[in-house]
C-alpha cells in the first residue's frame, strides 16, 4: 500500500475524513467525488473525536467503495477493526511520553487482535501559522516552520528507530502548509515514506508539495466547504505520475 507506492516512484492523494462531521448526505457526496478523481486513500479520524460514529462511518466507505479506509487516531479509542490500516503514530516533533509510547502500550493488544495492517509512523506537527487541537491536545511544541534542519534531523531519528513512515502535519486549519523547502530537506536525508498535510487549499499548493518530495498529499477541511476541488487536487497530485509515465521526469 503507502509502503509500495514509494517504491514505485507513484504519488498518492488521501481525504481525511472527520468522523464528527461525516453525516451521510456528506459522505455520499464526498464518496462519489472520491471515485471520480481517484482518491488513493481515505484517512479517518481526528485530533478530539466527540461522537461514537467511527464505525458507522467506516462501514459507510467500505460499503460504497473499494478505497482502503486508514485509521489516522488521535487517542487509543480511536481503534477499529472495520479499517484496512492504521497509521500508528508517535508524536516525535514532541516530547510527551504518552503520544511517543505510552498510548501505543495500551493499544498494542487491541491491535494485535484487530486484524489491521499496522503502519509504524514518525508523526510530526509543523508550525502552519494558527494553533492547532493536536498541540493543545498533546501538550507540545510543532517544529518552527523555518526549521527545516530540525525537521530533517527527526526524521532521520525516526527512521534510524525503525518507523516506516514519515508524516510532516501543518494541522486542520493552519494558515500555511508545510513549506517546499522543508519537504526538500526531509526527502534528501530520509529515505521513508513522506505524507504531507495541512493547510493545503489549492491545486497548485498540493503539486508543489509532491514536486518538493511528499509521496503522498492529505487533503480535508477545504472539501466541507467546496467538495468539487477534490477532482482538480487529484489531477495535480498524479500529474506527475503521468509525466514520469510519459518518460518526461
Amino acid at each position: 500500500m503507502l509502503l509500495q507506492a514509494r517504491q514505485q516512484g507513484s504519488k498518492q492523494l488521501a481525504v481525511l475524513v472527520d468522523p464528527d462531521k461525516a453525516e451521510p448526505a456528506y459522505l455520499g457526496r464526498l464518496l462519489d467525488l472520491a471515485l471520480r478523481s481517484r482518491v488513493d486513500y481515505f484517512f479517518v479520524g481526528g485530533s478530539l473525536v466527540m461522537r461514537d460514529t467511527l464505525d458507522d462511518c467506516l462501514r459507510f466507505l467500505k460499503q460504497h467503495s473499494d478505497i482502503p479506509c486508514v485509521l489516522f487516531p488521535g487517542s487509543v479509542l480511536q481503534i477499529s477493526p472495520n479499517a484496512d490500516a492504521i497509521l500508528l503514530l508517535s508524536l516525535i516533533s514532541g516530547r510527551n511520553p504518552e503520544l511517543l509510547i505510552g498510548q501505543h502500550v495500551v493499544a498494542a493488544p487491541y491491535l494485535r487482535a484487530s486484524g489491521l495492517e499496522v503502519i509504524s509512523t514518525g508523526y510530526m506537527v509543523v508550525d502552519g501559522g494558527a494553533p492547532t487541537t493536536v498541540s493543545y491536545i498533546s501538550g507540545t511544541h510543532p517544529i518552527p516552520a523555518d526549521k527545516s534542519d530540525i525537521a530533517a534531523c527527526t526524521a532521520m531519528a525516526g527512521e534510524m528507530l525503525g518507523l516506516k513512515i514519515t508524516y510532516l502535519d501543518a494541522g486542520s486549519g493552519a494558515r500555511s502548509p508545510v513549506s517546499t523547502a522543508m519537504i526538500e530537506e526531509v526527502r534528501q536525508h530520509t529515505d521513508l515514506p513522506l505524507i504531507v498535510g495541512g493547510g493545503i487549499r489549492t491545486p497548485e499548493l498540493a503539486y508543489a508539495r509532491v514536486q518538493a518530495g511528499a509521496d503522498v498529499v492529505v487533503v480535508g477541511n477545504l472539501l466541507e466547504k467546496d467538495p468539487e476541488l477534490l477532482l482538480d487536487m487529484s489531477e495535480a497530485v498524479h500529474r506527475l505520475n503521468k509525466l514520469q509515465g510519459k518518460g518526461i521526469l
